[in-house]
């Protein structure tokens, strides 16, 4: 059995045993091709493999420059990989298990403003050329903003889930985990005008003999649906359009917004993780740092020698 069928062999368990998402499933093979082909030129392979070739690798990595993340996901991806190998009976032992690798580093993420993130809405909708393009864009800032989703959990949405006025989104996120998030008046507005206008196209394309895309946001690629790559894009021209700096602005960043306004107005931190899709708080504790401002408000507006001072 060569390299690339073992890697193979791991990828399809993966995806069909946890559900693994296609980007997790390509990091995945990126990663396990990049070490296999550092075992050929050390005349080691996944089967003859010890643990101080994969101690080398990581250091060569480091000495290479790559991230703390990108190495920590490295190690995590080679360690699952050979513990799938000993499951499969192809290894008695596994090299990696002992191996401890860089944490990966919380930094604080990127995040707008309340008053940036209506700045975004409002040119979304503004900066539309068409009124397709008006209802689409105004939908899917409305739904992102109100949801904190993944962009490619928005992107991927089914038009059914929309279907009745919904004041609830049922979102299909990592590993296939389903999860409730509500949708704000402003969102189930939006919402309730994007499927409108869909209704009316679909009714004419089915008149038409066409086929009636399953999407909420669809398009004519080959995924069916808008991608992620396209509403990056979006954003950023919106960014630049509202004289907000395009480096501070992704889908990404939006989702953060989400999180760090809800937790700044009183959200728990449980509902916040539950709402966002994080399967350990520990993820969703990045934004407590907005506490800080909130805690020392807290102390200087009602300590009584705070008043008397």
């Amino acid at each position: 059995m060569t390299p690339n069928v073992q890697i193979q062999a791991f990828l399809q368990a993966k995806s069909a045993e946890e559900g693994a998402a296609k980007n997790t499933i390509d990091a995945y093979a990126r990663d396990l091709v990049d070490f296999q082909e550092y075992l050929a030129e050390h005349s080691s392979d996944f089967l003859s493999a010890q643990m101080g070739v994969i101690e080398r690798y990581i250091v060569m990595l480091d000495d290479g420059g790559l991230s703390r993340a990108t190495r920590a996901r490295r190690l995590s991806a080679i360690k699952q990989f050979y513990r799938f190998c000993v499951e499969e009976g192809w290894r008695v032992d596994n090299p990696a298990i002992q191996i401890s690798g860089p944490s990966r580093k919380k930094s604080l993420p990127k995040t707008l403003s309340v008053e940036q993130v209506e700045a975004l809405l409002s040119t979304s909708v503004s900066s539309a050329k068409t009124h397709e393009d008006r209802l689409r864009q105004n939908c899917l800032m409305q739904i992102l903003y109100a949801t904190g989703m993944r962009v490619s959990e928005l992107m991927s949405l089914p038009l059914s889930v929309a279907r009745g006025h919904p004041q609830f989104l049922l979102i299909r996120g990592k590993g296939g985990k389903e999860r409730i998030v509500p949708l704000s008046p402003p969102a189930q507005d939006a919402l309730k005008d994007w499927l409108a206008f869909r209704d009316q196209e679909n009714d004419a394309l089915k008149s038409d003999g066409l086929a009636v895309s399953p999407y909420l946001f669809p398009s004519r690629g080959k995924l069916g649906h808008l991608t992620r790559h396209w509403f990056y894009q979006k954003i950023k021209d919106w960014a630049i359009l509202s004289g907000i700096s395009p480096d501070l602005v992704t889908p990404h960043t939006i989702r953060h917004a989400f999180a760090t306004h809800l937790l700044a107005n009183g959200a728990d931190l449980r509902v916040i993780q539950t709402l966002l899709g994080h399967a350990d708080v520990s993820t969703t504790e990045i934004y407590t740092h907005v506490l800080e401002d909130r805690l020392r408000d807290l102390v200087l507006d009602h300590h009584p020698l705070a008043r008397r001072s």
